[in-house]
């Protein structure tokens, strides 16, 4: 252990020994940055919920002010340790967009959840900056109101790309991360330069079109948005869009150039899950509430809940053009959820010869007690087959 009273223990000294051991807790990156956002930052983030961009996401306007300012988190906090893990694929994460019978879900979740892996090992690094350096210290892997994009970027660990995530010239696309923040006060590493130059490939291959331009997004429009945190029915104008990506999208991140110099991840812990590399749409189609805990127990796909996922595999079934799922589907129209059976109606919308969806709809449409899935019983022009 490291006396924090040694004459030779300086401040870089300090930061250095915290860097290592953050790296030899398994963390591939580590900064260091003042716990405050860039006033820029903080303009851009009113600006965000001032427009509605954020949609469901209720929890970013209640906590606006924490946000926009981590100290009101913490007033006693000096500085930021700001750590990133690997998590890069070993394949290209969009080859499965071509294969329309199984599902595509977000690099991300496709292991076990990572904030419980993470937020295991920041731990260890706040428990040693506590104990060699009697600092105080709190520990946050996306568990509270902490804008950790800009913070890594403030601490060199990236930037935030044109895509609003963060890159690194290192790993590219691919760290999760996390916050340690402290009462040591510690020189910060400097922002990351921006290295996105004129390239706009993440802009120009986003499916539904969820960018107003280079570093703003409408989440209203996304794919991770609509798939994973929005609650009600997904509009009509993104269901095509959505392809076969039942859980977030990684298009944006999977196109970026700095990808080319990114190793995939080797973290044991969280590697994908075989059971989630290219599911079939079929057999998630048919989860119950228990089955559906069962498989995703320990992931973060859980958190949806059962409903909103099958709505999201209903959906891709729509985009599969496989009319002998109809079958199937067809058996949802009796589900307990509005959210599931609006969709199965859209699918098979999609799939069904239109006489053959006319009959269905005179045999169900009517005895229909939800306004929202009669609406999908009406919309005229969807049937994939007319």
């Amino acid at each position: 252990m490291i006396a924090a009273e040694t004459p030779s223990l300086t401040p870089a000294a300090i930061k250095a020994a915290i860097r290592a051991r953050a790296l030899a807790l398994g963390f591939d990156a580590a900064g260091f940055a003042a716990p405050a956002l860039l006033p820029q930052a903080k303009r851009e983030f009113a600006e965000y919920l001032e427009r509605g961009l954020h949609g469901d996401m209720g929890w970013l306007a209640a906590s606006a002010e924490r946000r926009a300012d981590p100290a009101a988190l913490w007033p006693q906090a000096r500085t930021a340790v700001v750590v990133g893990r690997n998590y890069g694929p070993a394949d290209d994460p969009m080859a499965a967009l071509g294969d329309r019978g199984r599902g595509t879900i977000s690099v991300y979740a496709r292991g076990q959840d990572y904030h419980r892996l993470i937020g295991k090992r920041l731990k260890e690094l706040g428990r040693f900056i506590h104990e060699t350096f009697a600092a105080e210290v709190k520990v946050f892997v996306d568990t509270a109101p902490l804008m950790e994009k800009p913070l890594a970027a403030s601490a060199g660990v990236g930037w935030q790309g044109k895509h609003t995530n963060l890159v690194s010239r290192r790993f590219g696309s691919w760290l999760f991360l996390g916050e340690v923040l402290t009462t040591l006060a510690l020189d910060p590493d400097g922002g990351g330069e921006d290295h996105c130059g004129s390239c706009q490939a993440c802009l120009d291959i986003c499916p539904t079109r969820a960018f107003l331009g280079p570093y703003r997004i409408d989440a209203r429009r996304c794919i991770s948005y609509l798939t994973i945190e929005h609650k009600g029915h997904i509009a009509p104008e993104f269901r095509a869009a959505m392809g076969n990506r039942i859980y977030g999208c990684d298009d944006c991140l999977a196109v970026c150039p700095w990808n080319k110099f990114a190793e995939p991840g080797h973290d044991a812990e969280l590697l994908p899950h075989a059971e989630l590399t290219g599911p079939k749409l079929a057999e998630l189609a048919r989860l119950d509430d228990a089955g559906f805990r069962a498989m995703f127990s320990g992931t973060a796909i859980k958190r949806t809940g059962r409903d909103r996922f099958v709505r999201n595999v209903l959906i891709a079934l729509g985009n599969s053009g496989d009319a002998t799922a109809a079958r199937l589907i067809e058996g949802l129209l009796a589900d307990s959820s509005p959210l599931v059976r609006a969709m199965a109606v859209w699918a098979l919308s999609r799939l069904l010869p239109a006489g053959d969806f006319a009959s269905l709809r005179g045999r169900h449409r009517d005895g229909e007690s939800d306004d929202s899935v009669r609406a999908e019983w009406d919309r005229d022009g969807v049937s994939a087959t007319k």
